[in-house]
């Protein structure tokens, strides 16, 4: 790897060959090339998948894959042909890492697991994306979004917050597994450069959404014996819920104890006499009945009134908005968080990089490439074919 820039980016210099689709691994190799990796995307002759799920400018330009595609290069290769196996080994000869989102049993199958990889590469750090881990029974098991989100917990902890067994309004899953192989990948490939040694590394969907989900819902089940069942009674209470207002509706959080009581003071005074509910401690148990006392308060006024009270005392809360309000979001403007990419179909207004960096800062380095567009390129240049 060479020394990067803060005009490269703090990846400069680190090749990254990228077989995976949908969303997992590319979200993750897309964070890769905001901070300056050279993003390698190997596709099927028919094309990520991705790229035909949702509205497009072009055939295979859905804006799901444009934003998790960006500032990558697009080289199409038949892995069930000798040629486009030779192609990829060529490719890898070259990499720092490589990333695939396939089967164990599959890539192996293709003659690219870790250990053949090896062969060609020794120092490679060589990243499975996994629906369920390797070392497991369901290891050969597809995996989607939706059946993780089932199998985790994930939907079931929404049962018991709001009564309807729910998916997730976003595909989560998808997205925490890509930051568990980005991170995994990038620890790698730290550890590479004080030693020299490559390594496998392994990120499965199930176990990072496992692990997600029991940070918290882990709670008095940790222990042995278990002192409760799993689950954080605060975050699953039925009225925890957005406040209704005169006008609409808040999100507010009056958690700790000086928000409490600076909320109390302000708003209902007579709340103090009652003497149960003046700790967190003693607020825990019984967070459902604060919850609906809350609801009941928060329905006198109106929003902007709430807002210009609570915020005032310092108190956690925010509007409800629209995934649409994002674009116009006043903060988010003037944080620069949005970065506009020139592509073939006009301006693109990307959703920024939330990681800032202040002498290495990553950049969204050009759109998302058309199927195949660095094919000839790739393969001359590096891989030493025609």
């Amino acid at each position: 790897m060479s020394q990067s820039t803060g005009a490269q980016g703090p990846l400069a210099g680190v090749r990254v060959i990228d077989l995976t689709a949908m969303v997992m691994g590319p979200y993750a190799t897309q964070i890769m090339a905001d901070m300056g990796a050279e993003v390698i995307k190997i596709e099927p002759p028919a094309g990520d998948t991705t790229r035909y799920i949702s509205v497009a400018p072009e055939e295979g330009m859905s804006g799901v894959f444009a934003n998790v595609n960006r500032g990558k290069k697009s080289v199409v290769l038949d892995l069930r042909s000798e040629s486009g196996k030779t192609g990829l080994q060529r490719l890898l000869t070259t990499a720092d890492v490589f990333i695939h989102s396939m089967r164990a049993k599959a890539i192996e199958q293709l003659g690219f697991a870790y250990e053949a990889v090896a062969q060609i590469k020794p120092d490679i750090v060589y990243t499975n994306c996994y629906g369920y881990g390797a070392a497991g029974r369901d290891r050969d098991l597809p995996a989607y979004d939706d059946t993780i989100q089932a199998e985790c917990g994930m939907i079931a902890a929404q049962e018991l917050l709001t009564g309807s067994p729910d998916f997730a309004g976003t595909i989560i899953a998808d997205k925490v597994a890509g930051l568990t192989a980005l991170y995994g990948t990038l620890m790698a490939l730290f550890h590479r450069q004080r030693t020299g040694e490559g390594q496998a590394v392994e990120a499965a969907m199930l176990e990072s959404m496992a692990a997600f989900m029991l940070v918290e819902h882990a709670n008095g089940a940790l222990f042995d014996p278990p002192l409760s069942t799993a689950a954080y009674p605060r975050v699953i209470a039925h009225n925890r819920k957005p406040y209704k207002t005169r006008d609409g509706y808040i999100a507010v959080l009056v958690y700790n104890d000086k928000h409490w009581r600076a909320f109390i003071d302000a708003v209902a005074p007579s709340w103090h006499r009652a003497g149960d509910m003046d700790t967190v401690a003693q607020r825990a148990p019984q967070i459902d009945r604060i919850y609906a006392l809350l609801a009941e308060t928060f329905a006198q006024r109106s929003t902007d009134e709430w807002l210009a009270l609570l915020r005032a005392l310092e108190i956690p809360c925010a509007p409800l908005k629209t995934l649409d309000d994002l674009f116009t979001n006043p903060h988010l403007e003037e944080a620069g968080f949005w970065q506009e990419v020139e592509s073939p179909w006009g301006a693109m207004r990307m959703p920024g990089i939330p990681t800032t960096l202040s002498k290495t800062p990553g950049r969204i380095r050009a759109a998302a490439p058309r199927l195949g567009e660095h094919t000839d390129a790739v393969l001359s240049d590096l891989a030493g074919l025609d």
